[in-house]
């Protein structure tokens, strides 16, 4: 049986700008690759409302989780909840649970709860809070969605929060072989190998080392014997050029 899968959607006008290096696809891959769910998907779209809402439900058709990231926080442009909210056609206000969290918070630290702060209480009904033990304001899980905050420690810790409640497949399992020769040389080799190995994901990755060419072939997959088995195969057809 295939594993379960995932989309990330992130949401933001500064990832696209090129202003911010987006660090959550390369986390969320990691972790969901060691729970057994494939990430099929990342789609990027601006801080705006119908790319939002278009991406969310194409996503949510299509996937068994999607995982979102920014914007839902406490500025004007931080627009994500309403959106998720447009998306699954359900109202949004502020939530007394997640109010409560946020008030606690900042009566601690001696800060103002004002309304911009109070703009992250706001929860899409029928929606459940996805702890944040960072910076307390929560995020939240609405059907198959899961909506976290873009900053990277507070999104990794969310996905701790949320990975435990999903139910995952086989972990994935990877070896690689360097060969030290061109793609142009191995391609027809490795095509025959692909064929044989349906069940394994066998990517080639070139690089070249003091003027010469070579690849790094990455084979993946749930079973370790037929992992073991393509990975023999594939030194047998090289076996003067493996490394």
């Amino acid at each position: 049986m295939a594993n379960p899968t995932a989309a990330l959607l992130v949401i933001g006008d500064e990832i696209l700008s090129g202003r911010t290096r987006d660090a959550n696809m390369y986390f969320l891959a990691g972790e969901l690759t060691k729970h057994g769910i494939t990430l099929k998907e990342v789609r990027i779209v601006s801080d705006d409302p119908d790319a939002i809402v278009s991406a969310v439900n194409a996503l949510r058709a299509e996937f068994d989780t999607v995982f979102t990231s920014g914007g839902i926080g406490p500025t004007h442009d931080d627009i994500t909840a309403d959106n998720i909210a447009a998306a699954f056609g359900v109202g949004i206000s502020i939530r007394d649970d997640a109010r409560a969290l946020l008030a606690a918070h900042y009566e601690r630290s001696n800060t103002d709860f004002n309304a911009a702060r109070q703009r992250m209480a706001r929860i899409p009904d029928g929606a459940t809070l996805i702890d944040n033990p960072i910076s307390v304001a929560p995020g939240f899980t609405l059907g198959n969605v899961h909506v976290m905050a873009g900053v990277p420690h507070i999104f990794q810790a969310m996905v701790a929060s949320v990975l435990p409640t999903l139910t995952g497949g086989a972990p994935v399992l990877s070896q690689t072989l360097r060969i030290n020769r061109g793609e142009g040389e191995i391609a027809g080799p490795l095509a025959a190998l692909a064929d044989d190995f349906p069940d394994l994901s066998i990517g080639s990755y070139p690089f070249q080392r003091d003027g010469a060419y070579g690849s790094n072939i990455v084979i993946r997959g749930t079973e370790p014997a037929r992992i073991d088995g393509a990975m023999t195969r594939l030194s047998d057809l090289f076996p003067d050029d493996v490394e």
